[in-house]
Parts: C-alpha cells; structure tokens; sequence
C-alpha cells in the first residue's frame, strides 16, 4: 500500500530545542498520520467550489493521541494542530466516530468556509498557495479577511511560501 507524497512540512519548524522548551513549559504532545496524496495540493479548478471532490487519503490515530487529545479537551485545555493534515485527520475522525478515538480510516473531507472545526483550536501551518484546499482550510478556521490580511503583510515582509517557508500559528 502506497505510503505519503509529501512531508509534513509545518512540523519541520520545531527543533528538538523547542521541544523540549514547550515541554518544560507544560506542553504536551502526540502524534496522528495522514498519508498525504496529490490532491491535497491540487488547486481548485471548479466555478463553485462544492463541485471540487478531495482525493481520499489514509489516516491512523494511535490509542494514545486518541487519550491525549480527548484528555486536553476534557480539561479545557487547547489542542494545536501542526499542520493542515493533522486538522484534516482529527476533525474526520470526531466527525465519523463522534469524537476522538484510536482508529485507521480514509478521508476525503475538504474543510472551507464556514466549517465548523469540533476538535482544532489552534493551527501551526505554513503559508498555502491561492486557490488552493490548503488557503480555504486555514480561511475557515480564521475567516478568509484575516488570512488575506495576513497573506498580504506577509508578502510585503518578505516571508518565505509554500512547504519549506515561514509558518504561522493561528488562534
């Protein structure tokens, strides 16, 4: 079975410095996997875009993200995503099971505006290309002035695009 065509890019940003830093600050971590395919980064070519259809990806959510995540939630606390394919995994799994457990499925759930995010509170992304998926997940979760706001600061600073560039976190 075939595995990822891509890397998880928006970890990348997180040494093993910071790691430790956030953990020392009482960040708690896990883990999930989704094997990205090509249509996550296929642009939206469809007038309307409720007649684009996501390519189906593999996900596994382990025991233990399932008690974390569900922990953190629980609790009041926050769950930060880090990257796109990580909110893709969690919100398809709370939305087929009702909540957060240890699982392996396929999803093909193209998040856009105005989704409503059940597990995501946070998201650590980089910056996405126009048209494409990516740009309409993060304007969902942000609402889309804020994101072309942002977008357009960071053009003008200069900042670096796409899978190996600068990234943001969104609240």
């Amino acid at each position: 079975m075939p595995g990822a065509v891509a890397a998880p890019t928006a970890g990348m940003h997180f040494t093993a410095d910071l790691l430790k830093k956030l953990g020392r600050c009482g960040v708690m971590r896990t883990a999930v996997t989704l094997h990205v395919g090509t249509g996550t980064f296929r642009p939206v070519k469809t007038d309307d875009v409720d007649n684009h259809k996501m390519d189906s990806e593999r996900y596994i959510v382990s025991s233990e993200a399932a008690r974390m995540i569900n922990d953190a939630k629980a609790s009041a606390g926050r769950v930060v995503a880090v990257g796109t394919t990580t909110v893709r995994t969690l919100e398809t799994v709370v939305e087929t099971r009702g909540r957060i457990e240890a699982c392996r499925g396929r999803t093909d759930l193209f998040i856009r505006p105005p989704y409503k995010f059940r597990v995501v509170d946070a998201l650590v992304t980089n910056f996405h290309l126009p048209k494409s998926t990516l740009i309409m997940m993060i304007s969902a979760f942000a609402g889309r002035d804020l994101i072309f706001r942002a977008y357009g600061e960071a053009v003008r600073q200069e900042y670096r695009f796409y899978s190996f560039g600068d990234c943001m976190l969104i609240v």
